[in-house]
């Protein structure tokens, strides 16, 4: 993996893997969607993409998760699927969110942010243990890589490249 690659986030799929074609990527992408997933894969046609995914912020069954978290920024990942090289090229967006309301809700505000970065939300509980000793417990735990493992991952399964797009075109 050369520099630039690990600044983008550029990631290749282990060697001899046959590459499967773009319609079965995207149905394996597709396939990462479920009621129990902090994020939704949707078609990008709207977006100059392939496929888009990002955080349900919106989403009242979600909403809570994502105050809880103290999430400072919204992140929607464009792909665009080039079978001739194979590879997703991918471009990650970001918009700083802020708590508006009672009960909080997140807002959007206007400050946008393009490449790779990760958001990292934990929370503990401090209390004694068995012993009498004070003791900190995970209470909440929300990172940012829950977005974007699973969409790199797959992508490297199927035998493409995950290329992260930071300048030029997706």
């Amino acid at each position: 993996m050369g520099f630039f690659d690990k600044l983008t986030g550029t990631r290749h799929p282990e060697a001899g893997v046959a590459p499967r074609s773009a319609e079965e990527l995207r149905k394996a992408l597709l396939a990462l969607n479920g009621p129990d997933v902090p994020y939704a894969i949707s078609d990008g046609s709207a977006h100059g993409a392939d496929l888009v995914a990002e955080w349900r912020i919106a989403e009242p069954t979600w909403q809570h998760v994502f105050v809880q978290s103290q999430l400072t920024h919204a992140i929607r990942i464009r792909m665009r699927l080039a079978e001739d090289v194979p590879e997703v090229r991918a471009v990650e967006e970001s918009w700083e969110v802020s708590r508006v309301g009672n009960p909080p809700r997140l807002k959007a505000s206007g400050t946008y942010g393009r490449g790779g970065g990760r958001t990292i939300s934990r929370r503990y509980t401090l209390q004694r243990g068995e012993s009498g000793r004070l003791e900190a417990t995970e209470s909440f735990s929300f990172d940012s890589a829950q977005l974007t493992d699973p969409l790199r991952s797959t992508a490297l399964d199927a035998g493409w490249t995950w290329r992260g797009v930071v300048f030029g075109k997706l």
